[in-house]
């Protein structure tokens, strides 16, 4: 009888395990992601990258994307090309297209034939993503892909107040995120190369997940675990 109990209880425990990852996967809820087409995504040398931001993140869009837009529907905001000139630079801000099927392919597509440019508009960007979604009388997911900083004035924590309790969740992914001076002495051992990116507190008040990436493999597994479903067997 007591290994009986012993079985019953560990199998609770499993199944309020598998209960809990269901609810998390939310693949009922149409997502937005909001890509980084900023001009600091073509930097590289000084900032202990090798080479361009960009190149990178087209290569984890395109393993990353595959896996997670045949379960749920995704749609594509793009921030920094096309703004005018001058301070019009902020104004490089695209609704690529809103919630779809099997949009893998648009999207690698859309970051593909991306150049980047202009400013970071990150928070009127994110802004934009929830009212695709139709916040605040409909859930969603926003998935922020950024290396960083709001260069547009954009009151990022403010909009992370107004979301809270909306039911939209926004997922950060901070892509080689950098402070603001490079440590010479101690070959960048500072918080240059452990910087976080001011749009934390999205994730922090919605619900969402914060994630650092460096690396190509880092960013698809960002990406996977923002986007993608838990599957129960």
């Amino acid at each position: 009888m007591r290994c009986t109990g012993q079985k019953t209880a560990a199998l609770a425990g499993i199944l309020s395990v598998l209960l809990a990852n269901a609810a998390q996967a939310n693949c009922t809820e149409d997502a937005m992601i909001v890509f980084d087409g900023s001009g600091s995504m073509a930097e590289m040398g000084f900032n202990q990258i090798d080479e361009p931001r960009i190149f990178e993140a087209r290569r984890a869009i395109r393993t990353a994307m595959p896996q997670v837009a045949p379960f749920r529907r995704i749609g594509l905001i793009v921030y920094g090309p096309g703004g005018a000139g001058g301070v019009g630079e902020c104004s490089g801000i695209e609704l690529r297209f809103g919630p779809r099927a099997d949009a893998a392919g648009p999207i690698i597509a859309a970051v593909d034939g991306l150049q980047p440019e202009g400013r970071t508009a990150l928070t009127e960007a994110v802004a934009l993503a929830a009212k695709t979604l139709g916040a605040p009388e409909q859930p969603g997911t926003v998935v922020l892909v950024t290396d960083g900083k709001e260069t547009c004035g954009g009151q990022t924590c403010t909009l992370a107040a107004q979301l809270a309790g909306t039911g939209t969740t926004v997922h950060v992914i901070g892509f080689k995120v950098r402070g603001e001076h490079f440590g010479w002495e101690t070959e960048g051992d500072t918080d240059y190369l452990n910087s976080v990116s001011v749009a934390r507190c999205l994730a922090d008040q919605t619900g969402g997940e914060y994630v650092n990436t460096e690396t190509v493999n880092e960013l698809v597994e960002a990406m996977n675990r923002t986007l993608g479903c838990k599957l129960l067997f």
